[in-house]
């Protein structure tokens, strides 16, 4: 079910993820300074082509919080929008709430993105 939840997933809409969060890591990477968020967006770029079955935990220290501070006043405010509006359109049918919800998912990683780790459930 996974597989085809994140076949299903890609195909929908889910490139839209991946391609932003693909041309953030390659924004980044331009600066030598920017090759570590660079790095982050690439990460989180492969988790949002196939989020089915991977879950994020959000570590809550003050240094993480002062990098996501800095992340969404240089871009992440508009990655989180991207994902919200997304969300919200595959919310407004029932066989696209499951596709909403990771969309939600992204929207926070999106928020918060320094101190969170991916991993598989």
């Amino acid at each position: 079910m996974r597989t085809a939840g994140n076949v299903l997933w890609f195909v929908l809409g889910g490139f839209i993820s991946w391609f932003t969060w693909g041309v953030l890591g390659v924004l980044w990477s331009l600066t030598i300074i920017g090759i570590p968020i660079g790095r982050l967006c690439f990460n989180f770029a492969k988790m949002s082509a196939a989020p089915f079955g991977k879950d994020i935990q959000f570590d809550d220290s003050g240094f993480s919080l002062l990098l996501n501070v800095v992340w969404l006043v240089l871009g992440g405010f508009v990655v989180v929008l991207e994902e919200l509006t997304l969300g919200a359109i595959f919310c407004l049918t029932i066989v696209g709430i499951p596709f909403g919800l990771q969309h939600f998912k992204h929207a926070k990683l999106a928020l918060l993105p320094f101190g969170a780790t991916i991993y598989r459930v």
